[in-house]
């Protein structure tokens, strides 16, 4: 980033945050994709809170933003056991913040399974819970009962073009891993699993390159957004796998299963937009297979008679090439600190929450102020 684009975001933060002065300063855990841009963001956070420590997201941590975070801030190991043991989650949290306001800033539900016990055990007082993604928006709605407030920025109109750039970014990556073996998008029926908001703009796009694309999604209504936006719409999960030449899922859950690899037509390529365990049961596949790096960011798995291709080892494909979606993540960003404040003012019930229109119309006028030049 050139340092007048770094001044231009620092101020940018610096003026949201001056309109989102929360009424207290409460201690935070950050977790976050620890790309380029976003010290910018890690410094706002640290201005309207006390930041006890960052933890990134491991398989998106850029070098030199790591570094520059590390020289103010903690920057501690994150991985979803310290948070599904109730102890570990417990213990964690006390040796930064025992008897503190607590905010947490989570990105796919990581606080989620044990979020109860530390609400009730811990020494000081959680206030709640901010969420950045479908995904850990989910994995909150699924809790039988939520403890504190959790307020969801992963529906936000503010979010929309986030996800339509993550789309684009999720073919390009795509394309150009497949290119890097000699192999090409046209002419290979592709299927997309899952048509929420990153799936159905990856089938758009695709669809406008020329692409032939069959969704499927568990949904039904989702099925019937995709049929009448053109696409195929696959009745069978089964049938749709052994005649797809690329799969991309998009579900955030598991998208494929043990099972479904053998389904797989030879030669198939495998991409995902979000992590391995999220969206992939590779552990479940049959030992039979083999595995062989056969690119820079493709693995082979074969066995007799049926072998397919897994890009970026699982793991979102756009991340091998920084998954930028330009100036409009600052956008969700600076919702991310509107929902600090809210927190602390003490008056949201248990239960999940959003971003006032209102605030979010404050947010978009200042990002055009900045960004619409």
């Amino acid at each position: 980033m050139e340092i007048f684009e770094r001044a231009r975001l620092d101020a940018y933060f610096t003026k949201i945050a001056t309109n989102f002065a929360p009424d207290e300063k409460i201690a935070t855990f950050l977790i976050t994709h620890l790309l380029p841009e976003r010290p910018s963001f890690v410094r706002a956070v640290a201005a309207t809170t006390t930041l006890k420590a960052v933890l990134p997201k491991p398989k998106s941590i850029d070098v030199s933003a790591r570094r520059e975070v590390e020289h103010t801030t903690a920057v501690d190991t994150l991985t979803r056991e310290l948070f599904t043991d109730p102890d570990a989650a417990l213990d964690y949290l006390e040796s930064r913040a025992a008897g503190e306001t607590t905010c947490l800033l989570d990105v796919g539900g990581y606080f989620a399974p044990t979020l109860e016990t530390v609400h009730s055990r811990f020494t000081g007082r959680l206030a709640g819970v901010i969420e950045d993604t479908e995904n850990g928006h989910r994995r909150y709605e699924d809790l039988d009962k939520l403890p504190c407030p959790v307020i969801s920025v992963a529906r936000s109109p503010l979010k929309d073009p986030e996800d339509f750039l993550v789309g684009q970014s999720v073919v390009f990556s795509t394309e150009a891993v497949m290119r890097g073996r000699g192999d090409i998008l046209h002419g290979r029926p592709t299927l997309v699993i899952g048509f929420g908001k990153l799936g159905s703009s990856i089938a758009r796009l695709l669809h406008a390159k020329g692409i032939q694309v069959t969704v499927f999604d568990i949904d039904p209504v989702r099925r019937t957004q995709a049929l009448s936006q053109g696409f195929a719409v696959a009745r069978d999960r089964e049938a749709a796998l052994t005649g797809a030449g690329l799969v991309l899922c998009a579900t955030g859950a598991v998208s494929l299963r043990g099972e479904d690899f053998p389904h797989l037509r030879n030669g198939t390529y495998i991409a995902t937009v979000t992590s391995s365990e999220d969206e992939l049961d590779l552990a479940g596949l049959p030992d039979v297979y083999t595995r062989t790096q056969v690119g820079d960011h493709v693995t082979r798995y074969q066995t007799t008679g049926h072998y397919f291709y897994l890009a970026n080892g699982g793991n979102a494909v756009n991340f091998i090439h920084g998954a930028s979606v330009g100036p409009f993540i600052f956008l969700v960003q600076a919702e991310i600190l509107a929902a600090i404040r809210m927190l602390t003012r003490e008056d949201l019930v248990p239960g999940i929450h959003e971003v006032p229109a209102a605030d979010r119309a404050a947010i978009a006028a200042n990002w055009l102020n900045y960004f619409n030049r």
